[in-house]
C-alpha cells in the first residue's frame, strides 16, 4: 500500500513532464506529431481520475492545461484562430478529469458499500450458523427429553407386568430348590433361574432409576467426600483386577449444592466402568480442580484400551452397550444426574491411550482458608 502510495503520483507526473517536452523539443512544420502528443495528455488524465477519483481527474487536467498553454501561448501564439481547436482541446482535458474521476468516485463508492454489504451479510451468515447450531442442540435435548418421556411411561408398565411376576418366578424357584440337593442337576438348573431372575431385576430397577425423576431437594456437598466414599467402596474390586486407583486431593475443599446420593451413584458408574474396560495394571486417576473460577471440574483419568470415534458418539443412548451383560442405561443414568445438578458431562477418548470423563458442576462455597497438605490417596 504504502509503495503504490509513492509509485501512482510519479507514473502521473512523468507522464505529464515526458509528453510536454515531446511538444517543446518538436519543430512545429511536424504539426501531425504535435497531434499525437496532444491526445497522449489524456493518458495522466485517465489514470489519476481512476486512481484519485474526481478531485484527482481535476487536479491532473489543470496541471495538464498549464503545461500545455505555453507551448500553445508561444510556439502557436501568431495562429490563434488557425489552431482553436487545441484551445478547445484544454477545455475538453478538464472535461474529461471531472466526468472520468466523478464516475470512478462513485464506482469506489459503490465498492466500499459493496464490501459493507458482504460484511454485514458475512455476519449474518455467523449469526445464523450459531443459531442453527444451538438449534441442533436444543432438538437433541428434545429428542433425550422425549425418549425420558417415553422411558417414564414405559417404566411404570414395567414396574406393575415385570417386577410383580418377577417376585412371584424367584420365591417359586426358591421353594423348589428345597426340595433338591446341591449336587442335584434340577437344583442347579433352579440357582439358575434364581440368578436369571435376578439379573432381569437389575435390569428394570436400572430402567426405573432412568425414567424417574430426580429429587429436587439439593444440600450442601464436599466433593472430595465423596469421592473417597466411592474409591473406599471400589478399593477391593480394584485389588482383585491389580488396578491402581489414585485419588488426589484438590489444593482447596470444594463444596456444591447436590444430592449425595445420586451423587455418589453417578461417580460410582463412572469408575465401575474405567474399572472393566481396563486390563491388569492400569490405573484411574481422579482429580478435583476449579474451573473458571465458578465449576468444579472432576476428571477421570484412566489408561485403558479407549472408545473407538464410532461408539463414542452413542455411549449415553439408552440401551446402548458393548458389554455382554450390560444394559446400556449406566451412562445415561450418570449423566442424566449430573445435569439434574445443573452440570456438565464430557467424554474424551483415544484408543490405546485412555479415556478421560470431566465433570463439572456449580461452586456453591470454596474454602479457601483451608488446604490440603496431604500426599495422594492410594488404594
Amino acid at each position: 500500500m504504502g509503495k503504490s502510495a509513492l509509485v501512482r503520483p510519479l507514473v502521473i507526473i512523468s507522464f505529464v513532464i515526458c509528453i510536454s517536452l515531446l511538444h517543446y523539443l518538436t519543430p512545429l512544420h511536424l504539426p501531425y506529431l504535435h497531434d499525437i502528443f496532444q491526445r497522449l495528455y489524456y493518458l495522466p488524465i485517465i489514470l489519476a481520475a481512476l486512481w484519485y477519483g474526481f478531485r484527482g481527474g481535476l487536479l491532473c487536467s489543470i496541471v495538464v492545461s498549464v503545461s500545455y498553454a505555453p507551448h500553445l501561448l508561444f510556439q502557436w501564439g501568431g495562429h490563434l484562430t488557425m489552431e482553436m481547436e487545441k484551445y478547445l482541446e484544454i477545455l475538453l482535458y478538464n472535461v474529461v478529469g471531472s466526468v472520468t474521476g466523478l464516475l470512478s468516485q462513485r464506482e469506489c463508492e459503490r465498492t466500499v458499500e459493496l464490501q459493507k454489504t458482504a460484511l454485514g451479510l458475512e455476519e449474518s451468515f455467523r449469526k445464523l450458523q450459531c443459531q442453527s447450531e444451538r438449534i441442533i442442540v436444543i432438538e437433541e435435548q428434545l429428542r433425550r427429553a422425549e425418549k425420558l418421556s417415553m422411558l417414564g411411561e414405559m417404566a411404570a408398565v414395567l414396574a406393575h407386568e415385570i417386577r410383580n411376576p418377577l417376585g412371584s418366578i424367584r420365591g417359586t424357584a426358591e421353594i423348589l430348590k428345597d426340595d433338591y440337593s446341591p449336587g442335584d442337576p434340577k437344583y442347579e438348573f433352579i440357582e439358575i433361574q434364581i440368578k436369571e431372575t435376578e439379573r432381569l431385576n437389575r435390569v428394570v430397577e436400572d430402567f426405573l432409576r432412568m425414567a424417574r425423576t430426580q429429587p429436587a431437594d439439593m444440600l450442601p456437598c464436599l466433593v472430595q467426600e465423596e469421592l473417597e466414599t466411592i474409591v473406599t467402596l471400589l478399593a477391593n474390586d480394584a485389588r482383585e483386577r491389580k488396578i491402581k486407583l489414585v485419588l488426589q486431593p484438590p489444593c482447596v475443599p470444594i463444596i456444591i449444592e447436590a444430592n449425595g446420593e445420586k451423587l455418589r451413584q453417578a461417580f460410582l458408574n463412572i469408575i465401575i466402568n474405567a474399572l472393566q474396560a481396563m486390563p491388569s495394571g492400569g490405573n484411574v486417576l481422579i482429580t478435583t480442580t476449579v474451573f473458571q473460577a465458578e465449576l468444579c471440574e472432576i476428571q477421570f483419568r484412566d489408561t485403558g484400551p479407549g472408545i473407538p470415534s464410532g461408539t463414542l458418539g452413542r455411549i449415553f443412548e439408552p440401551f446402548f452397550t458393548t458389554k455382554p451383560d450390560g444394559t446400556g442405561l449406566g451412562l445415561a443414568i450418570t449423566r442424566k444426574i449430573i445435569e439434574s445438578h445443573g452440570g456438565t458431562m464430557l467424554v474424551k477418548s483415544e484408543v490405546e491411550r485412555g479415556t478421560t470423563v470431566t465433570v463439572r458442576l456449580p461452586i456453591q462455597l470454596q474454602l479457601t482458608e483451608e488446604t490440603f497438605e496431604g500426599e495422594d490417596t492410594r488404594y
